[in-house]
């Protein structure tokens, strides 16, 4: 028998997390979203979100993310957990985002789905909304995709708020999104407060067509920080959906899938889960049979140099994502 490499080998169910992002609000940018939900009231999708939680659960995922701008997807977390009971002794880790608002007023129609404003005022109004929606402190709290633009980085008033919540004990840091995230990445961790960082964590996009932050997050999980994997399928393009929605899965991809009889997002996830600085790593899944598919990630076995052909350059492949419809 053929002994793989350990960056290759199958992943433990500990590493896949749950994020919230197209459960808790009925329009996203996901392909195919729309199809996902075929009745978005308000109760209807809270029994969505609570039969994907249901079935992460089961298969033994213990991470769930979120954020304020996730329409209701706190509050959906937070009744689901009081709901079954589930608590931090049974190794739940549970991580939010602030500074994005929630402004689509639940249409996929909406003009604006969500405004951006990385400030200390966002960061005191959303924090006690997260607490009431959580019914507590979350492990992870992170400033929601910080770019060097927004000045986030340099912003003291955050940067003193944030230490506070470190030092109560809530592990706080950063979401990257752009195509300058690793620029992103290593700026955060040159932050000091008091000549302390107070960021030690990470949640970044990294996926077969977009792996150009992967040296940063080398270096933040050097440093100590906790590394979590963000759109691995790409918002649906590298799932049975294809790259542009029509089932165009890239041939290398649509391979190892056949090869290993699992689904194209399968692989996809496997090949994040296979890098050695990925503490955890994401599904996005919205319905229990995405799921299901997804966890098919952890008997998979794949080196992702296999697929580096996929890679695009990060402008192309973030000018691509900017353009997708939300549905």
């Amino acid at each position: 028998m053929t002994t793989l490499p350990s960056s290759v080998r199958p992943a433990d169910v500990s590493r896949l997390g749950l994020g919230l992002a197209a459960l808790g609000r009925p329009g996203y940018i996901n392909l195919g979203h729309a199809a996902d939900l075929p009745d978005t009231s308000l109760d209807a999708m809270r029994e969505q979100a609570w039969a994907v939680l249901d079935a992460a659960w089961n298969a033994g995922v213990r991470t769930y993310d979120a954020a304020r701008s996730y329409g209701l997807a706190e509050e959906f977390l937070g009744s689901w957990l009081r709901a079954r009971g589930h608590r931090a002794g049974d190794g739940v880790r549970i991580g939010s985002k602030w500074g994005y608002t929630y402004v689509a007023g639940w249409r996929t129609d909406a003009a604006t789905h969500e405004v951006k404003s990385l400030d200390a005022v966002t960061l005191e109004r959303q924090w006690p909304e997260t607490l009431a929606a959580l019914d507590g402190s979350p492990d992870f709290y992170l400033i929601h995709s910080a770019t060097l633009e927004t000045g986030v980085l340099e912003d003291m008033a955050v940067l003193e708020r944030l230490a506070a919540l470190a030092h109560s004990g809530v592990r706080v840091g950063l979401s990257t999104s752009g195509p300058r995230q690793a620029d992103t990445l290593r700026r955060a961790l040159e932050v000091r407060v008091d000549g302390v960082n107070p960021l030690s964590v990470v949640q970044a996009t990294w996926n077969a067509l977009e792996p150009s932050a992967g040296s940063a997050l080398a270096e933040a999980h050097s440093a100590g920080w906790t590394v979590v994997v963000k759109e691995a399928v790409a918002n649906g393009r590298l799932t049975t959906r294809g790259l542009t929605g029509q089932g165009d899965v890239p041939p290398a991809l649509a391979a190892i899938a056949r090869e290993q009889d699992v689904t194209p997002d399968a692989v996809a996830l496997a090949a994040a889960l296979a890098q050695p600085w990925a503490d955890v790593v994401l599904s996005g899944a919205t319905t229990t049979g995405q799921l299901a598919d997804n966890l098919g990630a952890l008997r998979v076995t794949v080196d992702p140099a296999e697929l580096t052909a996929l890679a695009q350059l990060p402008d192309a492949y973030w000018t691509h994502r900017s353009g997708l419809a939300w549905n």
